[in-house]
């Protein structure tokens, strides 16, 4: 069980790993409990709203769980970047549309932007080989 895992040796490098798996673990589990909220930031333009709502929950869930298994680390971070980067069009919408939004501050809309590329670098970096020493 614990090959399987592979876990870093520095504790807070195991604290960093397994917060990036409960990150995405919930905010996945939240697409299917609270659908309207992310079916509310989704760019109008865009197509199949409830469909990628769950598709995307359903990815990070999948993410947040594969990042625990060492085989299965590498593509997993891998997928959490590029489910950050379909997502940001998401924030972009919401910092360009604060009136559609008024129980979250600007600041915090235009927050959220940067905020992704944090994400995107957490993801990446705890899930490269050389994370574990």
């Amino acid at each position: 069980m614990l090959k399987v895992l592979q876990l870093p040796t520095q504790w807070w490098r195991k604290l960093s790993l397994f917060g990036l798996s409960l990150f995405f673990i919930y905010f996945g589990i939240d697409h299917f409990i609270n659908p309207e909220f992310y079916l509310s930031i989704m760019p109008p333009a865009f197509p199949l709203h409830a469909e990628a709502v769950y598709i995307s929950g359903f990815f990070e869930i999948l993410g947040g769980i594969s990042v625990l298994i060492a085989p299965l680390r590498k593509i997993a971070g891998w997928g959490l970047v590029a489910l950050l980067i379909c997502v940001y069009p998401a924030n972009i919408y919401m910092a360009i549309t604060p009136e559609a939004f008024p129980e979250i501050s600007i600041e915090l809309l235009y927050f959220r932007l940067p905020l992704q590329f944090l994400f995107i670098y957490w993801a990446y970096s705890v899930t490269r080989p050389h994370y574990l020493q």
